[in-house]
């Protein structure tokens, strides 16, 4: 045994103990810098305050807390019970406002519209029912995975698509008797939109209008290979697990499909057909786990962003015209001086939730990305703050670097579902996340890093390169949902969740957004795996101000020119218009201050927030210059709207454009933030 007090002992080991000495210096200074702030609420101008109401369920099938699996993944059925949880605020009764929620209850597989509570007994709750006429759906080989509120047939109601484990999207149509006729089973018609048998595990879905057509395309986000029947205890074909946890190629991978309304005898319904070279050739399939669309160029074309488990995300660029939905794939340059999984597009081991806000105040989103800050798994959480050298897209290049320690978002758990919203109306976002994997009483945290070391070439078969994960093991399953909050918009987000008593007791997967009341205020749903879901009814008070915007097209479009309608006040019913999807609005105040939404259709993991943008205004008011610009058949359009705080329901006319807006990216103006 070595004797480290001789004097010859230290001087032949002199730089081994010097090195050792400045790298553990170093290691206690990053763990210093990168220790999550304390919350100084003395700061905080206006409220944070929220009541919280378990969603109802209806009766249904067999209750249970894990999916029987494939025989080949039987070894890992907890690990791969983890997903599905998931949740949509959308107007289901059109009633103008986004107060009814669609989700996922993990424990019967049945997917749930309900009025949110607190917002009025306006209907039943009830379970879709996708064998309403036909057989279309099956517990034994079938799992839902999320919902989407969607106007596939563009007739102003609201239909829902479900996407699944085990095969292709269906559309809910609503079909009601008659216009009173409140929302129910009935009155949704499962429709095979994508009709072609395929066996698909979709990760994450969103709608979007890619080619700026006015029209809707379907983005799906794939998880396990296509055919991979994960599901059927009975499967004879092999389903294999990722060729490795960085750079997996053996996934789903991304498909667009694009949606068109059409008249099938005699009714009207949706056909929706896959964009097949929309995306680059040989991108790589990854596994899909959430998915966004957002227009970061300026250019009014939404591009693509998808977040992989087990290896990079992608960023692709949109070069589509009316017709033809075309993608590129973009990356941030490989940085010199840290570490490359730092850099967009070139991250490894985990991509599990995708949002958009300015973060900077230069006019251009940025992007946050959940992944994994615990343990042996420490990417960490991602936000990627724009550079605003928007010409870089043309060489490859996405112009985005990574700020999430900075930030103070860096370390949150195993996180999913990503949001950005303002819930007091200060003027700029706060943070919610969706946190946990398995909730159980043994910790197989020590198995999961022997995973994280394992060979790539044992990594498909599940009985060989992975541990046993079986009900009641335990990983990350005491994470907690942070609810991050800046006291000044430049400043650094700091975790109140204790304080604004926000938190699930099971582990959450996603969140949706909404305004249930038309009071200017954000309230929230939690889905839950194998709990129960939670709606977080926004209280604030006092509160800052707001700007509400329900923007539309007409439904059906008309073909006569119409210019734009606004109406203020209460949310209108709305059975004459669908959302705008993508439209991208910036709003300025009179004290000159700016802000960057645009109409979302889904983005994220699991949980869809409402199609209306909202703006906090602390306590500014009117009047307010809002700029819309849009694509109607592939033309960019921008009308200037004048409004005071408070709801608007903007129905966007089909006139000759106001003021014109380049074709190439033009560079945003300075701006705040807003979701």
């Amino acid at each position: 045994m070595a004797d480290s007090t001789n004097p010859g002992w230290l001087k032949r080991h002199a730089r081994r103990l010097v090195a050792i000495a400045i790298l553990a210096a170093a290691l206690t200074a990053y763990h210093l810098s990168t220790m999550p702030p304390t919350a100084d609420m003395s700061q905080v101008r206006y409220a944070y305050a929220f009541s919280r109401h378990t969603l109802p369920t209806v009766p249904g099938p067999e209750r249970r807390v894990i999916r029987p699996m494939h025989p080949d993944l039987q070894h890992v059925n907890a690990f791969m019970s983890t997903l599905g949880a998931g949740a949509a605020l959308t107007d289901v009764d059109g009633d103008g406002l986004p107060n009814d929620v669609c989700y996922v209850e993990t424990a019967t597989d049945q997917v749930i519209v309900t009025p949110a509570p607190g917002t009025g007994e306006r209907y039943k709750s009830f379970a879709l029912n996708a064998n309403l006429k036909t057989p279309l759906y099956t517990r034994t080989t079938m799992g839902p995975m999320g919902c989407l509120a969607a106007d596939l047939d563009e007739d102003g109601r609201t239909d829902l698509v479900v996407y699944y484990a085990g095969r292709t999207p269906l559309l809910f149509l609503s079909r009601p008797k008659s216009p009173d006729d409140p929302p129910s089973a009935e009155n949704f018609v499962p429709v095979d939109i994508i009709p072609t048998g395929e066996i698909l595990v979709t990760g994450a879905a969103t709608l979007a209008d890619l080619d700026g057509s006015g029209h809707v395309s379907i983005v799906l986000a794939n998880y396990f290979e296509d055919g991979a029947d994960l599901l059927n205890t009975k499967g004879k074909e092999s389903v294999y697990m990722p060729n490795s946890l960085a750079t997996a190629d053996n996934g789903g991978g991304p498909r667009i499909y694009r949606c068109m309304p059409k008249v099938e005898n005699g009714d009207k319904t949706v056909g929706c057909t896959l964009a097949g070279n929309a995306l680059p050739q040989g991108l790589v399939k990854g596994w899909g786990l959430a998915v966004g669309t957002q227009d970061l160029d300026g250019d009014q074309r939404p591009e693509i962003y998808i977040a992989n488990d087990f290896g990079p995300d992608q960023l692709l660029w949109n070069r589509s015209t009316p017709g033809n939905i075309r993608f590129e794939l973009v990356k941030a340059e490989r940085p010199i001086m840290a570490r490359t999984q730092n850099a967009l597009g070139r991250d490894s081991f985990k991509g599990m939730g995708i949002d958009f806000a300015d973060l900077n105040g230069d006019g251009i989103p940025d992007l946050g990305v959940s992944s994994i800050s615990r343990h042996e798994l420490m990417e960490s959480q991602q936000v990627f703050l724009s550079t605003g050298k928007l010409d870089s897209y043309a060489r490859g290049v996405a112009p985005y670097v990574e700020r999430g320690a900075e930030l103070g978002l860096q370390w949150s758990g195993w996180a999913w579902d990503f949001k950005f919203a303002d819930f007091n109306n200060k003027g700029w976002p706060d943070v919610v996340q969706a946190t946990g994997f398995l909730k159980g009483t043994v910790n197989r945290w020590a198995e999961i890093q022997e995973l994280a070391i394992a060979n790539d070439l044992v990594l498909p078969v599940a009985k060989v390169g992975w541990p046993l994960l079986k009900p009641g093991d335990d990983v990350a399953g005491d994470d907690k949902n942070p609810f991050y909050i800046r006291t000044k918009p430049d400043g650094v987000f700091v975790n109140i969740a204790d304080k604004v008593g926000f938190g699930e007791s099971a582990v959450s997967r996603g969140i949706a957004l909404g305004d249930v009341d038309g009071s200017g205020r954000l309230s929230m749903v939690v889905a839950n795996m194998w709990g129960p879901s939670t709606f977080y009814r926004n209280e604030c008070s006092p509160c800052g101000k707001a700007l509400e915007l329900s923007i539309r097209y007409p439904a059906p479009t008309p073909t006569a020119e119409t210019s734009t309608t606004v109406k203020a006040g209460p949310p209108v019913k709305a059975l004459n218009s669908r959302p705008a999807l993508n439209v991208s609005v910036e709003v300025t105040t009179a004290s000159g201050k700016r802000m960057i939404a645009q109409v979302d259709g889904g983005s994220g993991h699991s949980g869809k927030r409402s199609s209306d943008l909202h703006f906090g205004l602390a306590d500014e008011g009117g009047p307010l210059t809002v700029d819309i610009r849009w694509r109607a058949d592939g033309q960019p359009r921008h009308e200037t709207l004048h409004l005071e705080p408070g709801w608007h329901t903007v129905i966007l006319g089909t006139a000759p454009i106001k003021t014109g807006a380049l074709d190439s990216p033009t560079k945003p103006t300075k701006s705040a933030s807003a979701q």
